[in-house]
């Protein structure tokens, strides 16, 4: 008995020790999400206005241009995946990694072929351990991404959608997120930034209430859009980085949580079986002096006679 009860003492210490260090990673993970939410409440309207202002010169010329014109026969797309450098969060990773690996599959049987770029270390890992191709990689900043990440992960995959397709060059550009909705809800998004769906993007404009601007262009409509390419693509994957950020924390805070409910709910049970084994341990010593004190007695009685 003595024993079972030292196991349990010591599994209680472990699972305290755990339930400390859970819920010192649920208020970090709480401080960090305020934070990120407010960058991506103040991204947001930058991202906006310059898709407006794309879908604008797009719609308002008859230019041909990768950042607003469909290929006739798309045969060559990239893919951009973010995910996080850290785990803990649940299913926040895997669940964006099944988003690409549909989405990469998706493509494939319309006959394209995907270049596949990494945002964090989990999807890399993920990628390398099955060994598939990946095209480029970029960790060592998810959990506060800035605007030079954005350049600098933007980069390549503008070199790409401006090359033709036999230089290496691709058709389309998708992006694989997860938006942060809520506390509570983040949702995986894919999306294709380019070549931008004009009639899409115009529809969205026009139920809100709002009148897309007439301009004159000077030099030119493509020259103004090759202007405004690398801002679009650095501003919309700034954004989706922030978002992820944010649903990254958030889905670190939910799971620690649920960690730390967990250990105190086996905390509480292991303690019930604590007191239950030295409960048995101390009967078990009463009964043993009892019986003890019993045969002392008859012994006595016995020499008595």
């Amino acid at each position: 008995m003595g024993a079972q009860l030292r196991v349990y003492k010591r599994r209680i210490r472990s699972v305290t020790a755990t339930k400390k260090i859970t819920k010192a990673m649920e208020m970090i993970a709480a401080s960090r999400v305020v934070k990120a939410q407010r960058k991506v409440a103040a991204s947001a309207p930058y991202a906006q206005e310059l898709t407006r202002a794309v879908t604008a010169v797009g719609t308002g010329s008859n230019t041909k241009h990768p950042l607003t014109t469909e290929a006739d026969s798309p045969t060559r797309a990239a893919v951009l995946l973010l995910t996080s450098d850290r785990g803990l969060a649940g299913a926040f990773n895997s669940n964006a990694i099944k988003a690409a690996e549909q989405l990469t599959e998706r493509l494939e049987r319309e006959g394209k072929q995907v270049d596949t770029y990494i945002v964090g270390r989990r999807g890399v890992a993920h990628y390398n351990f099955r060994e598939r191709t990946i095209a480029e990689t970029f960790t060592g900043f998810t959990d506060e991404p800035s605007y030079a990440d954005a350049k600098k992960v933007a980069a390549p995959l503008i070199e790409a959608i401006e090359n033709e397709t036999a230089d290496g060059g691709v058709d389309e550009f998708h992006i694989v997120y997860t938006e942060f909705v809520s506390m509570m809800t983040q949702t995986v998004v894919d999306s294709r930034l380019l070549p931008l769906r004009l009639e899409e993007a115009a529809q969205e404009t026009s139920a809100k209430g709002e009148i897309l601007p007439l301009y004159d262009f000077e030099p030119s409509a493509e020259d103004v859009l090759d202007a405004l390419l690398p801002r679009y693509v650095e501003s919309r994957i700034y954004n989706a980085m922030l978002q992820s950020a944010a649903s990254k924390h958030a889905a670190t805070r939910r799971a620690m949580k649920s960690a730390t409910d967990n250990a105190g709910e086996l905390i509480h049970t292991l303690s019930r079986r604590a007191n239950a084994a030295r409960q048995a341990e101390i009967t078990q010593e009463i009964s043993e002096i009892v019986g003890g004190t019993s045969a002392l007695a008859d012994a006595n009685a016995g020499s008595d006679n």
